[in-house]
């Protein structure tokens, strides 16, 4: 028995199949290339070589000797996803890692040091290695709040306790703003190759938010949803975060589901979403308008909403500057929206190595004016900004008001030491109209 969501698709993929296959050529054609996956690991790695040959800078900086990491295959530290190479997937049996300041005994020696064993003979080497150093303070990843520098497990440290002893154990530190900064930092070689995952996502929804893929009464959100999903296999790229495609109302907010409803003419269509390739993410949430019979726009109070939105990526982009914290940029923002009478929220995150990446985060949605901890800290230069956000705006077509969500990502400018949009931002509704007509296909069941 067909149900309705097969229906919804056949109906839609008859109606596709009739357009001209030019269509369908052209749009591909615009689509950037990533390297292979083999040039990909390439280039990674020596990314990786980069921002490893940082550490014992690092080290001193946050006044360490050594930083310690210990994983199992499925016990991974959080910090493992950005010091592996781009072959690896998970830790091998057990992994100890040793990064050092270079200096002393270990001048010259490899950096990190390295066991991969399931014996226990890690540990008298181990323990050999830290009696010659002889370093003062050993950083370990047990903080309790942040996630970048908390992800040594509990049976780890008990191991790690057991088999070093008490001589080792009262040297070692837990120092948040090391792992922290190690995984926010990006390198400058990275910024090219974020560009074209930018033009993928923007591509994607170009396609996505038009008359090729959304049949207004039969499409649902849920089908949009899932061609996003198969169209990325296509482009070869994966996701962290499964697009949600949503009709925007008041309801709808703040979308972690999306929303399952079939997307009628005169709705206002929200994504959130993002791609990952070569190590990276995207985050990015855009809006489309189904254009009613007879409409070649959207409505005034549409574009009105939008341009609201976008006038508060202005001020955050204008106020948000290295050194500052997140709590300090939130509350500058917010004080300037209140001068220009615009009610909203911002609630932006550092992207790069993850979705929701290591650094100073600006806000959150169930935290719209001070963030503890994660807001507190200092917003580093040569990051990326996913700046995320939404501005209330009265609809009188609806006689409601919206909230109208928009999110695009940012990079540090070395020349102007401020951030500027990867991509750009969007400043037009999607406009989705129906299908030239096609000859209807019939199907007996």
């Amino acid at each position: 028995m067909l149900n309705l969501y097969n229906w919804s698709w056949l109906l839609l993929s008859c109606n596709l199949l009739l357009l001209p296959t030019s269509t369908w050529a052209e749009t591909d054609t615009l689509y950037k290339s990533l390297p292979s996956l083999r040039e990909q690991a390439r280039i990674r790695d020596t990314w990786l070589k980069e921002r490893i040959s940082r550490i014992p800078s690092l080290l001193k900086k946050y006044g360490v000797d050594a930083w310690l990491m210990s994983q199992r295959e499925h016990a991974e530290d959080t910090i493992w996803w950005s010091i592996k190479n781009a072959t690896d997937y998970d830790a091998h049996r057990r992994t100890v890692l040793l990064f050092h300041t270079n200096e002393s005994t270990l001048e010259g020696k490899p950096n990190p040091i390295k066991w991969v064993d399931n014996t226990g003979q890690v540990w008298p080497e181990l323990l050999q290695v830290l009696e010659d150093f002889d370093p003062r303070r050993i950083a370990i990843n047990v903080d309790q709040n942040i996630a970048f520098a908390g992800g040594l497990h509990v049976g780890e440290h008990n191991v790690i306790a057991k088999e070093l002893g008490q001589q080792w154990i009262q040297r070692m530190v837990n120092v948040p703003l090391l792992g922290n900064e190690y995984v926010t930092t990006k390198l400058d070689s990275q910024l090219k190759y974020y560009r074209d995952m930018q033009d993928i996502a923007w591509l994607m929804m170009e396609e996505g938010f038009s008359h090729r893929n959304i049949l207004p009464g039969v499409t649902t959100t849920e089908d949009l949803s899932w061609w996003f999903r198969e169209k990325m296999l296509i482009l070869n790229v994966t996701t962290w975060n499964h697009p949600r495609v949503s009709v925007l109302t008041e309801e709808s907010f703040p979308g972690w589901t999306g929303t399952e409803d079939v997307i009628q003419e005169g709705d206002l269509l929200h994504i959130d979403w993002g791609i990952t390739a070569m190590g990276m993410n995207t985050d990015t949430q855009h809006m489309a308008y189904v254009l009613r019979a007879g409409e070649t726009d959207a409505p005034v109070s549409l574009i009105q909403g939008l341009k609201k939105a976008n006038r508060m990526q202005d001020i955050h982009l204008e106020t948000m500057r290295a050194g500052m914290t997140g709590n300090e940029v939130l509350e500058k923002c917010l004080a300037q929206m209140k001068i220009e009478g615009i009610e909203g929220q911002i609630y932006s995150h550092p992207i790069g190595d993850w979705g929701h990446d290591a650094g100073a985060v600006i806000g959150f949605t169930n935290l719209p004016e001070h963030v503890p901890v994660l807001g507190e800290l200092i917003i580093l230069p040569d990051t990326y900004y996913s700046i995320e956000l939404y501005a209330y705006h009265f609809v009188p077509e609806r006689n409601e008001t919206i909230r109208f969500r928009i999110e695009e990502n940012a990079y540090w400018d070395k020349d102007t030491e401020r951030w500027k949009f990867v991509k750009g931002r969007q400043e037009k509704l999607y406009l989705i109209h129906k299908p030239r007509e096609t000859p209807v296909l019939k199907v007996q069941l």
